[in-house]
């Protein structure tokens, strides 16, 4: 849904983008949506489960440094927000992480043979 999102909504996003010094911010939104949403079909149908788990591991590293950097923030409410968006997504990074190496072969993909 991310994906779709970051898609969508590419104007506003674009916008946040470049105020938080993002290069060529319109081609990085649409860059990171089409990262996010590959990696997350992929894991959903099982299929290129390790590619699409290094998709979204490629999507968040960067995004989360770039972007939810709390640590150069001085306002309390921006900081406590980013903050809590970093660590989300660190511990998505983890889960991520798991799944690419717990599963071997992928056992949590939707059956393709209904």
């Amino acid at each position: 849904m991310n994906g779709i999102n970051h898609l969508k909504n590419r104007s506003a996003l674009t916008g946040y983008a470049a105020s938080k010094g993002v290069p060529s911010p319109n081609l990085a939104v649409i860059g990171s949506g089409l990262l996010i949403l590959l990696g997350g079909l992929g894991v959903l149908l099982g299929v290129y489960t390790q590619i699409s788990l290094w998709l979204i591991i490629i999507f968040l590293v960067p995004v989360s440094f770039k972007m939810h950097n709390f640590w150069t923030l001085s306002e309390p409410m921006p900081k406590m927000m980013d903050q809590v968006h970093f660590m989300k997504n660190m511990a998505l990074v983890g889960a991520a992480l798991m799944m690419m190496f717990l599963s071997q072969p992928w056992v949590w993909n939707l059956p393709l043979n209904w």
